[in-house]
């Protein structure tokens, strides 16, 4: 396993330092009697755009799942800021995959985006119109405002990726977790989210993003999980994309080594 810039935070002399953003320790999780993840570690500082990658089936989703709150671990713990992740109300959100969402429910663009404001609201109050106003900046981020009163299920899937792309701006969340954002969509899209990310991250927030594309993991993260069950590797592209290593995971020749390896020799 390989891992670098992981470390427990410091105290000063003016004080203990700030938690980090995410902290896993320990991690297992199992569905019966096969485990997804086994004894995973790692801490992601603040400020960080992360990308998680490994072969179908290696646990990535759940990992994502199991920073949410969404599962419960067989053994380990997740902190976010230093706290459980029930705790954590309103300061994550997370964009799912596009095959989890019932795109026939009938509700337009606008009303999707203003979503991501009801973590702000009381269950008995309704939006208020600067949740709205929100809701309709975040659309122009992500290129969607022409479309705000239209049914979601009437749009493209990279269009629909982005409108809840809006909806996790709208909540206005330290960290986001996204489950493979870049499936499936088009080049429009792509760009559209890659704009919002780095945006984001200049902001400060911490970003986490499942991704199967190796090609472009480089080229998107400043820092990568492999995972495979285990945890492999965790640190900057350069140490984690390395063919060696690769192929432990995903245990046999891929064709992007070659051009992995090309990238290596013009960087």
């Amino acid at each position: 396993m390989i891992q670098s810039g992981q470390h427990k935070p410091q105290t000063r002399s003016t004080g203990a330092a700030r938690p980090p953003a995410i902290e896993v320790e320990d991690l297992t999780v199992s569905y019966g009697p096969v485990p997804a993840l086994l004894d995973v570690s790692l801490t992601i500082e603040e400020g960080k755009l992360v990308g998680i990658i490994g072969p179908n089936g290696s646990g990535k989703s759940t990992l994502m799942k199991a920073m949410l709150g969404f599962i419960k671990p067989d053994v380990g713990t997740v902190k976010i800021f230093g706290s459980d992740v029930a705790g954590i109300k309103g300061r994550v959100a997370y964009v799912p995959q596009r095959g989890a969402v019932d795109w026939d429910f009938p509700i337009t663009v606008r009303e999707v985006a203003a979503m991501g404001r009801y973590s702000y609201r009381r269950w008995w109050q309704d939006l208020k119109q600067q949740d709205y106003a929100l809701a309709e900046e975040a659309l122009v981020k992500v290129r969607m405002s022409d479309f705000a009163d239209r049914q979601i299920g009437q749009l493209s899937g990279g269009q629909q990726q982005r409108v809840f792309m809006a909806r996790a701006l709208t909540q206005n969340a330290d960290i986001l977790l996204l489950d493979e954002p870049f499936a499936g969509v088009d080049a429009a899209t792509e760009r559209a989210i890659l704009d919002v990310l780095e945006d984001l991250k200049n902001d400060g927030k911490t970003v986490v993003v499942v991704h199967h594309d190796l090609a472009t993991a480089a080229e998107y993260f400043d820092l990568l999980i492999l995972l495979k069950q285990r945890l492999f590797g965790f640190g900057p592209p350069k140490m984690i994309l390395n063919p060696k290593l690769l192929g432990d995971v995903y245990e046999g020749t891929l064709r992007v080594f070659a051009e992995l390896e090309r990238q290596g020799a013009e960087g």
